[in-house]
């Protein structure tokens, strides 16, 4: 499995992400789907996955927040937290979406697009009370399900490509990219060669042809 940064920083990072929802919502009066738009627009997000350990570790929850509105600017002022007892759902929504993006390493925008906030508020019951894995599983099918195409058969049409034309191209057997576009042959297990040949011909990197929840 590959995860979107170590492991080291991942209990902090899901505390903090989930305080940040908490605090948007029960301390600024944000809505959560508005609030998480803002995180992603902010480029707060993309630091955020990609492990920038001066948030993962370095920023509390509240701390957080603040940066996405400096970022946004939204001007606000800094308010002492009420502190939420127990854990409420929005924090419980921040601990498990920052594990599902560290677990598939992809994007926070990637995830929302085709899970929705709102979607996922809906998983608190019975998902908070059971391992996190089970959690990671029903997203995974929800974002199957949200996207049943694979990224190369929409890199591939958006480069305007048949996948005989695209078989000729890049070298790889016509019935391989049939396998990999209906799910039969998982394309994050081919050859290096084969995924450079393919992101040469569609103009991507290799990243972009993974799938990033199998």
């Amino acid at each position: 499995m590959i995860c979107a940064y170590d492991k080291v920083y991942l209990d902090k990072a899901r505390t903090a992400l989930g305080r940040m929802l908490d605090f948007a919502v029960y301390d600024l009066a944000y809505d959560i789907a508005v609030f998480f738009d803002l995180f992603i627009k902010s480029k707060v997000a993309s630091r955020f996955e990609s492990g920038d350990f001066t948030l993962l570790a370095g920023m509390s929850g509240i701390e957080l927040a603040y940066v996405v509105l400096e970022q946004s600017n939204i001007e606000c002022e800094r308010i002492k937290p009420n502190y939420t007892v127990g854990r409420s759902v929005e924090y419980w929504i921040g601990w498990a979406l920052a594990y599902y993006q560290w677990a598939t390493a992809m994007s926070f925008a990637e995830i929302v697009k085709h899970v929705p906030i709102k979607d996922i508020r809906a998983l608190y019951w019975p998902y908070h009370e059971m391992d996190i894995r089970q959690f990671v599983d029903k997203v995974n099918a929800m974002y199957k399900a949200a996207k049943p195409e694979t990224n190369l058969k929409l890199l591939r049409q958006k480069a305007g490509l048949s996948q005989r034309e695209l078989a000729e191209l890049a070298g790889v057997p016509l019935r391989t990219i049939q396998q990999y576009e209906q799910r039969q042959k998982s394309i994050n297990k081919a050859m290096a060669e084969r995924l450079i040949m393919l992101a040469k011909v569609l103009c991507c990197e290799v990243e972009d042809l993974i799938e990033k929840c199998e």
